[in-house]
């Protein structure tokens, strides 16, 4: 039987007078692809962040893995979270630090790991994205747009989640970058059973 892993019901957005989203239903199968598409200022975004708890719709409910994202208290949802990667449009890498420091990040946060595991763990997921040893010591502002890109996606892998979002992930790139990002993600997709949410 197949799982709703995302489940929308009855959502509405308003911003004062304006309404974005007008009694939306939806559900995203385990192992789907689902894209929110749309012109400027549509909420696509919008959708994206509700979905990620980050905004309240005006009415209705985001359900994630079985569990509202509202209502519920932070440790849960702390729990919640960890079960899912998030790539930002432009990558959001830190840029006071290295590429390997910035995979690094989540895996030290939880504060389980030894070095050599996250050594480990972080150089298998830069190889997975397609992104050389070589690149590791490199700070953000050395790297093309492609390759931010790539590091931000290693970043959202590195917990191992189930599900993975992304905010416009080709934005930026050039025709056969961007065709070439698509299927590394639809190829990781595939690999690691992922369930996938994209503008």
């Amino acid at each position: 039987m197949e799982e709703c892993i995302i489940e929308v019901r009855g959502l509405w957005t308003e911003f004062g007078a304006n309404v974005v989203h007008r009694n939306i239903d939806l559900c995203v199968w385990r192992g789907e692809i689902m894209s929110l598409v749309g012109g400027s200022g549509s909420g696509k975004t919008t959708m994206l962040r509700q979905m990620l708890g980050l905004e309240r719709p005006s009415r209705g409910e985001v359900r994630v893995f079985g569990v509202s994202l509202h209502g519920n208290d932070a440790g849960q949802l702390r729990k919640l979270r960890d079960r899912w990667g998030m790539l930002f449009q432009e990558g959001a890498l830190f840029s006071a630090l290295t590429v390997y420091d910035n995979v690094a990040l989540p895996l030290r946060e939880l504060r389980t790991l030894d070095d050599e595991l996250i050594h480990d763990l972080v150089m298998m997921k830069l190889d997975m994205v397609g992104i050389e040893p070589r690149h590791v010591s490199k700070m953000p502002a050395e790297l093309s747009g492609g390759m931010v890109k790539r590091i931000a996606l290693a970043r959202a892998l590195a917990l191992e989640p189930e599900l993975l979002f992304l905010d416009e992930p080709t934005a930026g790139l050039d025709p056969d970058r961007s065709e070439s990002f698509v299927h590394l993600i639809e190829e990781l997709r595939r690999e690691l059973e992922l369930t996938v949410v994209m503008v």
